[in-house]
């Protein structure tokens, strides 16, 4: 049992149900039919004796019957007994040697041997003080004909029945359980091809499967950017940190190779350690940027004072007070993660800087526009060709790789910064001219003023 498939199992399931309703449905029209014959019995009985009833009278003292009076009609017997309960005309059937007292008005079974019987008796009043007694008797049909021809009609038709139902009951089964089918294939494809990107067709409707295949799509699709992100974070790892790796061997084969003195040993050291450290940092970008993108570092956003938040990181900056130029709104607050923004604020300060001309400055403003915050970091740096804008972005990009000096930089401070902003379910903004700087905007959604809650 273990071993069939949910539709064959569904199918005996559904058989099974049937019989049981079928089994159900005879007993109840045996237990109906019962009632019925019994009912019938009686009535035949009732009005077949008051039929003859009609019959009776009495003239000059002697019982005299009418014409229509019947001893024997319909399977009914009757009887007329004296006062006294002796038998007056009729005769009694073969088989009923019950003695049974008479009651007047009442229907009732009499069980003689393995036969049964229905008695009814009515007292005839015949003048003031004499009568006679009319008593009706039926023998109670053994099978009734109703009872026998459901019993055989069922014996027929109900096998048919059964089969057919199972029958339509596993096409339907198997029509309903076809989108799963079709489900299974696809991701059993999926699994072989090693290819997440392609999806599960989403059966019509709003039923159980649609819901199960929209789930395995959202589950290839989060599958997908964790194969991505590792297969981008592998590539980058790999291309970034050749260069120092490649910078502190040569170091060590060259201290290994030829002697060195006290003064060139510290050198070297320094040079690794720089270049340790460069790789530390790398790994650590990389890392931030991956759980980014995979969603395991989501933002921790609370309520913050932005304003304050903002003025508070501008003045722990090691830029001069002269070049940094906050130009803060007051009072603006908004749900962010203080670390990410922190950290997207200070990537931007830097990267103006860096690229900034020598002794030049970098403004930083915070205002509402409408129904959304702005923070704006703009420098008068080098600027941005129209061409290379959209590229900055990437990964490791950087528009002019000999100014990031011995700064360290690897071009992720930029593609950190857009994964952070859109953390927070905002964009960023670029506007940029060649000799006279860039201009990059953080756009916030604002929440609603307080006397629109």
């Amino acid at each position: 049992m273990k071993r069939l498939s949910i539709k064959v199992k569904i199918t005996i399931w559904y058989t099974l149900l049937m019989l049981l309703m079928a089994a159900l449905l005879l007993v109840f029209l045996g237990l109906v039919s019962g009632t019925v014959s019994t009912q019938t019995s009686m009535t035949q009985l009732d009005q077949t004796l008051r039929g003859n009833l009609r019959q009776v009278d009495m003239a000059d003292g002697s019982l005299q019957l009418g014409e229509d009076f019947a001893f024997y009609d319909n399977g009914v017997y009757t009887l007329v007994y004296s006062q006294s309960e002796s038998l007056l005309a009729g005769q009694v059937p073969v088989g009923f040697t019950a003695n049974e007292p008479f009651q007047n008005g009442l229907t009732r079974p009499v069980s003689v041997g393995s036969a049964r019987y229905y008695v009814l008796d009515f007292w005839v009043p015949l003048g003031w003080d004499n009568g006679v007694w009319v008593r009706g008797i039926l023998e109670a049909p053994e099978n009734p004909q109703l009872l026998t021809n459901l019993m055989l009609i069922a014996l027929i038709v109900m096998p048919l029945l059964i089969v057919l139902a199972a029958l339509g009951g596993y096409l339907i089964a198997r029509r309903a359980f076809l989108p799963l089918d079709q489900i299974t294939s696809t991701a059993a494809a999926i699994n072989e091809a090693a290819d997440l990107s392609r999806r599960v067709d989403i059966p019509p409707g709003h039923n159980e499967f649609s819901r199960l295949a929209l789930t395995f799509n959202h589950m290839f699709a989060h599958l997908e950017r964790l194969f991505d992100a590792e297969q981008q974070f592998t590539a980058d790892a790999s291309h970034e940190l050749r260069t120092p790796v490649s910078v502190i061997k040569s170091a060590c084969e060259y201290a290994e190779r030829y002697g060195e003195t006290p003064e060139e040993q510290r050198e070297t050291l320094s040079m690794i350690h720089r270049q340790a450290d460069k790789m530390t940092a790398l790994i650590g970008q990389l890392l931030s940027i991956t759980r980014l993108d995979q969603g395991t570092d989501m933002a921790h956003r609370e309520r913050v004072d932005l304003s304050e938040l903002v003025q508070s990181i501008c003045r722990e900056q090691t830029y001069s007070p002269q070049r940094l130029l906050p130009e803060v709104e007051p009072g603006i607050t908004a749900r962010v993660d203080t670390a990410l923004l922190t950290r997207l604020l200070q990537n931007l300060i830097d990267n103006g800087f860096k690229y900034g001309k020598e002794g030049g400055h970098v403004w930083v403003s915070l205002r509402r526009e409408a129904d959304e915050i702005q923070l704006t970091v703009r420098d008068d740096g080098i600027g941005i060709p129209k061409e290379q804008q959209e590229k900055i972005w990437q990964r490791f990009y950087q528009v002019d790789p000999s100014r990031s000096g011995d700064r360290g930089g690897a071009g992720l401070g930029l593609s950190m910064v857009q994964k952070i902003a859109q953390a927070h379910g905002g964009t960023m903004s670029l506007e940029s001219i060649v000799g006279l700087g860039s201009t990059f905007t953080l756009h916030l959604p604002a929440d609603p003023p307080p006397e629109t809650i």
